[in-house]
This record gives C-alpha cells, structure tokens and sequence, in this order.
C-alpha cells in the first residue's frame, strides 16, 4: 500500500544534494520546525517572503495569532525583505506591540550593536576631549593666554593632531610657535 505521507525531508535532500530542496522538503523541513501547527502555518511562514506587500500584515496576522512563538521567525523574514523599514513600520505590518518586539532576539542584538556604537564614540570624543584640555593647559602655560579663536581651533583638531601638537609644543618658545604650527597643520 502506497503511502501517503510526504517523503522525510532529510531522506530527500541526502538523495538528491545537488539539486535544490524540492516541494516536499521545504514543507517537511517546516512541519518540522513547527510539528504542532495546523498544515497552513508552515506554508504561510515558508511563502510570507515572496507575498503581495498588501497582504503581509493579513498574512503576518494569521501567522501570529495561531503561533505566537513563531515571532522570532517571522520578524527577520520582515527585516530581510524591507532592510530600510523603521521599527514603527515593521510593527505595524506585523502587527506587533512594541513590548514584544523588545525582547525578541534581533531587538536585543540591535540594542547591544547600538549600545556599542554609543560607548565607542562616547569613549572617542571623551579621548578627544582629554587631550585637548591638557594640551591647551600645556599652551596656555607654553605660549601664554590663547584667544578664543586659537582655541576653538584646537579643540577642533583630530585626535592625531592634537597628539602632534602636545608633542610639538615642548619645542615651542612661544606663541610664534603656536601660530607657525597650525598654519602648517591645520586645513
């Protein structure tokens, strides 16, 4: 007797590796995926990065009200297939109050990438920052008083050139110096 069962995904795959996964293994790697859904999710889910943009939200619905647990597949099916969308957007095509979005995996790896980028400009202007204060103490002890212009000059330098400038400046004898200095390094 024949049966009815779609083939094992795997036994498909491990006899065919060359081509690409056929019909049946792509649903059985779903049902897998998802063995308690109802027969539909799994192709809803399979089928949502190739549908209409006006049926997304339709589509995404459905999906989520049956399946809860499968956001954390649905959203980055979202984000690979609109890159350029805020979080706003996304939300609203999948329906998705901003709570939930939170604690998914990929908002969590956004808040961390983010959280990274901050401390590492944070810790470049606070470096900056630093050596532009001590080396206009130095000056101001070095060459005397500075205008507010020169300055403002100064604190506009890149790090690198406030590093050149606060060794350069042990050499110098007074504001001449200074002045002779950032007319040849500063654009």
């Amino acid at each position: 007797m024949a049966s009815t069962n779609p083939p094992d995904p795997l036994l498909c795959q491990a006899a065919h590796p060359a081509q690409k996964p056929c019909r049946s293994t792509a649903l059985g790697l779903a049902r897998a995926a998802a063995p308690s859904a109802p027969p539909w999710v799994p192709v809803t889910l399979l089928a949502l990065p190739v549908r209409p943009e006006a049926e997304l939200q339709a589509s995404t619905q459905l999906i989520l009200e049956r399946r809860p647990d499968l956001l954390s597949a649905v959203l980055p099916m979202l984000l690979e297939r609109f890159p350029t969308l805020t979080r706003e957007d996304l939300m609203e095509i999948a329906t998705i109050p901003a709570k939930d979005l939170r604690h998914t995996r990929v908002a969590q790896e956004w808040i961390e990438e983010g959280r990274l980028e901050g401390e590492a400009k944070g810790e470049a202007r606070g470096r900056a920052l630093g050596e532009a204060t001590v080396t206009l103490r130095l000056l101001n002890r070095r060459c005397g008083a500075l205008s507010d212009a020169t300055t403002a000059r100064i604190q506009a330098l890149p790090i690198e050139a406030l590093e050149a400038l606060a060794e350069a400046l042990l050499d110098f004898s007074g504001p001449a110096d200074l002045a002779a200095w950032l007319a040849e390094h500063d654009g």
